[in-house]
């Protein structure tokens, strides 16, 4: 409807806004148009069916998750495998960092192969909270960068070497062995003993969580807890670059 601003005196505006959600718009001829979007009683009826049958369900399942979760009491320092050829991998693990500094756990990182590239966690890891995060880098660059097949093994060993004394390390109760998976992969370390380190060494109450794509099978029997990030699109295969804040 349409009515003049002068119609719109207290006793003929009342009712409108009382009984109307209105949207109103200005014109230059000096009127105001109300355009009634009023629900039906219908409507409304339908709307607190709705709210009823989802409070009905959100209680079903809080009641069978509250079951699930009252029988889930235990503890135990995790082995965790980050797989895949999507991204998210070193992110994750990094994620975890960040709350481990949050909870006051003591946290470390060794991290393989990436070496001499400069990453972002690392810089912040390093100025900001060096205290409470050991960070170790190993090696100088990704295998294809360095051509150095006996260099890669002896980075690789000597940061296995670093990684498990700080996994014995009492004060520490979570490790990252960040892109290990890769060192693995080419057998710069020996799978068979970075297993047996992890179920018969491991302090039971330490985390370690591996990452890196192409996780060998003999850890991923071995993990608690295995994640494989699936790639669906990437950038990259458009000409986008690695860029900061993303990928590194």
């Amino acid at each position: 409807m349409t009515l003049n601003l002068k119609d719109l005196n207290k006793k003929t505006a009342q009712p409108v806004y009382k009984s109307l959600i209105c949207v109103i718009v200005k014109s230059s001829t000096k009127k105001i148009r109300v355009f009634s979007m009023k629900k039906s009683k219908t409507d409304i009826s339908n709307d607190v069916e709705l709210n009823e049958a989802h409070n009905k369900k959100m209680q079903k399942i809080k009641g069978a998750r509250d079951k699930m979760m009252s029988g889930k009491t235990k503890e135990k320092g995790l082995i965790i495998v980050h797989t895949g050829s999507g991204k998210g991998k070193s992110s994750s693990g990094f994620g975890m960092i960040m709350r481990c500094i949050a909870h006051e756990i003591p946290c470390a990182v060794v991290q393989f192969i990436k070496g001499t590239w400069r990453t972002g966690e690392r810089d912040f890891l390093q100025k900001k909270f060096a205290s409470e995060c050991t960070f170790i880098v190993s090696g100088e660059g990704f295998t294809w960068e360095t051509q150095d097949r006996a260099k890669d093994i002896a980075a690789a060993q000597a940061g296995w070497k670093q990684a498990k004394k700080l996994i014995l390390n009492p004060e520490i109760q979570f490790v990252l062995l960040d892109e290990i998976n890769i060192a693995l992969r080419y057998d710069y370390l020996d799978i068979d003993e970075v297993v047996e380190f992890l179920l018969t060494e491991k302090p039971p109450m330490t985390h370690v969580v591996l990452t890196g794509r192409n996780a060998k099978e003999e850890l991923i029997a071995a993990a608690d807890l295995v994640t494989e990030m699936s790639l669906i699109k990437h950038p990259f295969r458009d000409g986008i670059k690695a860029q900061k804040g993303i990928e590194f």
